[in-house]
């Protein structure tokens, strides 16, 4: 039985139409169903198997499981130098936020030096969901006890008309605001984000329960018209 075999031995309709009501930029033929915990059982079950090493040189998938599938064995691996090798062969194949927001080997943060350079390159890819990947791995690592000035900037720097990365960039924002309020909420006071960045920005930060009443407050008179 092949891999994909495998993925639709768990398959749920049902569960891959909700699916594809999230992921408008995915055709519903290429989303078998499969939830999201049963893909990471099977990735931690065939990793290191030769089988699962010949599946992720099969690119481009067909099946947004697949490309998902793909996403958690290369998160298996215990080699920052071959998890980024990998990455970087994946990354220009990830087409839709969810595989995107989903891929994050847990290798990366014994490694932030070298991982930053990666990032630093990333976030100017021309690739959509390399950029989103980017802001998303900022996000995740770098904005507890790594976190530096430096980072919101490269994140502000990012101009850009896709929603995809609007909506990361928005959300980088309002966690930053979260973990690290007094650093970034001068990027709000003196807008430096585009208006719709800038709002969302708020808006998600305002449903945070990380946010104090007081600020929330603050964050409401900062809103920009439209």
């Amino acid at each position: 039985m092949t891999i994909t075999d495998q993925l639709f031995t768990l398959q749920d309709t049902a569960y891959g139409d909700f699916q594809a009501k999230l992921m408008p930029t995915i055709d519903r033929g290429t989303i078998i169903g499969v939830r999201t915990p049963a893909l990471r059982t099977l990735a931690r079950k065939i990793a290191k198997t030769e089988a699962a090493q010949e599946f992720i040189k099969q690119l481009p998938h067909r099946y947004f499981e697949e490309n998902n599938l793909h996403a958690f064995i290369i998160a298996q691996t215990s080699d920052f130098e071959e998890a980024m090798r990998q990455t970087e062969l994946f990354l220009p194949h990830i087409d839709n936020w969810a595989t995107c927001d989903q891929f994050t080997p847990a290798v990366f943060k014994k490694h932030p030096d070298k991982l930053l350079i990666a990032v630093r390159r990333w976030i100017e890819s021309s690739h959509t969901y390399t950029v989103r990947f980017a802001i998303k791995i900022l996000m995740t690592f770098y904005l507890d006890n790594l976190f530096s000035d430096e980072y919101p900037k490269m994140v502000a720097a990012v101009k850009s008309d896709e929603y995809y990365i609007k909506m990361m960039i928005a959300w980088y924002f309002a966690t930053a605001l979260a973990k690290q309020y007094n650093a970034v909420v001068g990027y709000l006071t003196s807008p430096r984000l585009d208006t719709w960045c800038h709002n969302k920005a708020i808006q998600k930060a305002i449903e945070s329960y990380r946010i104090t009443d007081e600020q929330k407050v603050f964050l409401r008179s900062l809103k920009a018209k439209m």
